[in-house]
């Protein structure tokens, strides 16, 4: 089993991982594990993998609720994870509220440049997760 330093960002910060097969891993934190991975080819002419480290599954859920009513999202739409704001007709002004009503439901605060690279409900669900975190410890 092979182990790797992921690089990060604000909103994905750098994990310990560990790749078990070409197409499973795992990925850790400090106090906190991402047991789902996807691992896919990049398509570039240098070979590399993309990896993605998943949020908790409950923090996912709840972000797609808190999407769902902040955006009176027609009922029967489908709202995961890989579900970006802009494809809801989400504008920066939605965003915002998106994020204040994170910040309200997870007892959290949200710097503005960590705010902007929220494009996602997983990039929200995995920042949430990191703050929740840092606040715990």
């Amino acid at each position: 089993m092979a182990a790797a330093a992921a690089a990060g960002s604000a909103v994905f910060p750098a994990q310990r991982l560990q790749v078990s097969s070409r197409r499973s891993a795992a990925c850790f934190s400090r106090q906190q594990s991402f047991p789902s991975i996807s691992i896919r080819s990049a398509p570039t002419k240098k070979r590399f993998l993309h990896l993605a480290c998943s949020a908790k599954q409950d923090t996912i859920d709840k972000v797609c609720g808190i999407v769902k009513k902040q955006l009176a999202v027609a009922e029967g739409t489908v709202v995961s994870g890989e579900t970006k704001f802009a494809d809801l007709g989400a504008d920066s002004l939605d965003t915002v509220e998106i994020v204040m009503g994170l910040e309200e439901a997870f007892s959290i605060t949200v710097d503005e440049s960590s705010a902007q690279e929220i494009r996602t409900v997983e990039d929200a669900a995995s920042l949430i997760d990191k703050l929740v975190t840092d606040k715990d410890s």
